[in-house]
C-alpha cells in the first residue's frame, strides 16, 4: 500500500524479473498504479460488480493524466460501482455504440423486408442524411442540431414534405435501434418532435392549348415511349410508378379496365379505361418476350426514371413548372369540373381517404355557378321582383 501522489508515480519502477506490479493506494481501496517492465505506468480502478466478480477499468496513462486528476476519476467510478453500476461495462458499451452510417446498413436491410419505398429511404440516407450525420455515434445526435439542419434545408429550397420524410427516416432508425437493443439508442432525440406543417402543395394545371403543346413535344422526344407514358398519365390519373410497373396482363381490354395489383394504398384497384385510353393502348408497341407495358426499349425493363426526356419535352412546350405528378392533379380537376362527385374522383384515383381527394377538387368558377343556378331553379320560385 502506498500513497499515489506525484512522487510515488515518478519513482515507481517494476522490479527485475517481473512483467508488472500493481501499487495500491492506501486511502482509496481499489485505486492502483500498474507499473510495467517497459516503464509504462497506468492508473486503474479495481472493483466488484453486482455478481461479485472482480473488474478493472483503466483510468489513463500516468504520462497523460496527473495523479490528482486520476484520483478524482477513480472516486467517481467507485461511487458508480457502489450504487450498482458497472463503469467497465458502461465504457465497453459506449465504445460499441455504432455510428448513424453503421446503423443505416442494418436499417435498410430491415426496410427491404417490408417497405415498398425502401429505395427512397436508401436515396435520402445516401444523398442527405449520411453526409451530415453519418459519422456521428448514436449518442451524439442532438435534437437542436437536427432540427436546425432540417430548417436550413427548407430555406435552401427543399420541399417541407421532403424534409419531413428525412426526419421520419432518422427517427424510425433510432426507434428500431432501441427495439434491437443497440447501445446508444436509449434516447431518441426526435421522439415526440412534430413535423413542420407542409405548405408546399403546389398545383399546376394546364389549359387545352398547353396540353396540345405538351402532346407535340412528347411526340418529338427521342424517348419513343414518352408519348405513351404522358398520354396514359393524363388519361387515367394513375401514379407514375403504377404505370411504369404495369404489365400487359393487367389490362382487360374487353371489360375496359386496368387492374393495378398493388397500389400505394397496399391494395389492388381497378382503373376504368376511356375510349382515348384504349386508343392509346392499341398504339403502344409490344416487344417480343417482354410482358411490361412501357419498358425501356434498350433494356426491356421498366424505366427507373424518364426525368431527362420529360424535362426536355416540358421545357420545349413552355411548361417548365409542370411536374409528372401534376398529370394526376390535372385528371382530378377535369373530373370535378365535369361534374363528377368527390367519391367518383376518389375511386378513379385510388384514394384511401376522402380528404386526399379534396385537395384535388378545385372546381372551376363555371361549375360553381352552374351548381348554384340549378339549385335556385329547382325551387320553382322567382325571388327577384320584376323591374
Amino acid at each position: 500500500m502506498v500513497t499515489l501522489n506525484a512522487t510515488t508515480v515518478l519513482t515507481a519502477v517494476c522490479p527485475p524479473g517481473k512483467a508488472k506490479i500493481d501499487l495500491y493506494d492506501q486511502s482509496l481501496p481499489g485505486y492502483l498504479l500498474e507499473v510495467r517492465r517497459s516503464g509504462q505506468k497506468t492508473f486503474a480502478l479495481r472493483f466488484r460488480d453486482d455478481h461479485n466478480r472482480q473488474r478493472q477499468i483503466k483510468i489513463g496513462n500516468a504520462a497523460d493524466i496527473s495523479p490528482s486528476a486520476a484520483r478524482k476519476i477513480a472516486q467517481r467510478l467507485k461511487s458508480q460501482a457502489i450504487t450498482g453500476r458497472n463503469p467497465a461495462q458502461e465504457r465497453k458499451d459506449k465504445r460499441n455504440i455504432p455510428t448513424v452510417a453503421e446503423l443505416s446498413v442494418r436499417y435498410l436491410e430491415y426496410a427491404r423486408t417490408y417497405k415498398r419505398s425502401h429505395d427512397i429511404d436508401d436515396r435520402y440516407l445516401r444523398l442527405h442524411l449520411l453526409p451530415k450525420f453519418g459519422r456521428l455515434h448514436l449518442d451524439q445526435l442532438d435534437q437542436t442540431q437536427i432540427m436546425d439542419w432540417l430548417a436550413s434545408k427548407v430555406a435552401e429550397g427543399y420541399a417541407q414534405a421532403t424534409v419531413n420524410r428525412w426526419q421520419v427516416i432518422l427517427s424510425h432508425m433510432m426507434r428500431m435501434a432501441k427495439k434491437w437493443g443497440i447501445p446508444g439508442s436509449e434516447r431518441n432525440p426526435l421522439e415526440g418532435v412534430k413535423q413542420k406543417e407542409c405548405n408546399n402543395q403546389i398545383e399546376r394545371y394546364i389549359t387545352p392549348a398547353e396540353t396540345a403543346r405538351l402532346k407535340a413535344a412528347v411526340e418529338a422526344s427521342p424517348n419513343t415511349q414518352l408519348k405513351y407514358i404522358v398520354a396514359l398519365l393524363l388519361l387515367t390519373g394513375c401514379r407514375k410508378r403504377e404505370l411504369l410497373d404495369a404489365r400487359w396482363e393487367h389490362f382487360d381490354i374487353g371489360r375496359r379496365v386496368w387492374r393495378i395489383p398493388m397500389s400505394k394504398t397496399g391494395k389492388a384497384r381497378h382503373v376504368p379505361l376511356s375510349d382515348q385510353a384504349l386508343a392509346v393502348l392499341e398504339q403502344v408497341p409490344r416487344f417480343k418476350g417482354c410482358d411490361w407495358l412501357l419498358p425501356n426499349p434498350a433494356t426491356l425493363k421498366p424505366f427507373t426514371s424518364f426525368y431527362n426526356s420529360w424535362d426536355t419535352a416540358r421545357r420545349a412546350a413552355g411548361l417548365p413548372d409542370f411536374r409528372v405528378h401534376d398529370c394526376r392533379h390535372q385528371v382530378a380537376s377535369e373530373l370535378v369540373n365535369a361534374g363528377q362527385s368527390l367519391y367518383v374522383v376518389g375511386k378513379i384515383l385510388g384514394h384511401a381517404q376522402a380528404k386526399t381527394t379534396e385537395r384535388y377538387a378545385h372546381l372551376s368558377q363555371g361549375t360553381l355557378l352552374n351548381a348554384v343556378n340549378l339549385a335556385a331553379d329547382a325551387s320553382g320560385t322567382v325571388w327577384a321582383e320584376d323591374a
